[in-house]
């Protein structure tokens, strides 16, 4: 049974860079072929893919914040690390990190390819 579990600062001041991990157990995010992946839900809307790093180490961001998001990952402690630049309230949010099977149709917004989610953790951007 995989397990994921994130990890992240609670509260971050705006303009600062977010930095949320995720620690896996049960599996190795090495292992052919998963994307390893971040979702936020902001109040009141959406869930939203951010960015997935593949068990071969490549990363895919989503366009609305791809210029903002660093995925990287640990290999040695097995984990993978979302990292959101220059932070503003409009950043608050739930982070998930998840596992994916494909990631085709989960940029479209489609959780059916997650087989694995993290229970998520609050961030807020606030002064």
């Amino acid at each position: 049974q995989v397990q994921l579990q994130e990890s992240g600062p609670g509260l971050v001041k705006p303009s600062q860079t977010l930095s949320v991990t995720c620690t896996v157990s049960g599996g190795s995010i090495t292992t052919s072929y998963y994307y390893w992946s971040w979702f936020r839900q902001r109040p009141g809307k959406g869930l939203e893919w951010m960015g997935a790093i593949t068990s071969s180490g490549s990363t895919y961001y989503g366009p609305a914040l791809k210029s903002r998001t660093s995925i990287s990952r640990d290999t040695t402690k097995n984990q993978f690390t979302l990292q959101l630049s220059s932070v503003t309230p409009e950043d608050t949010a739930v982070y998930y990190c998840a596992r994916a099977r494909y990631l085709s149709t989960v940029v479209a917004g489609s959780t059916s390819p997650i087989d694995y989610w993290g229970q998520g953790t609050q961030v807020t951007v606030s002064s």
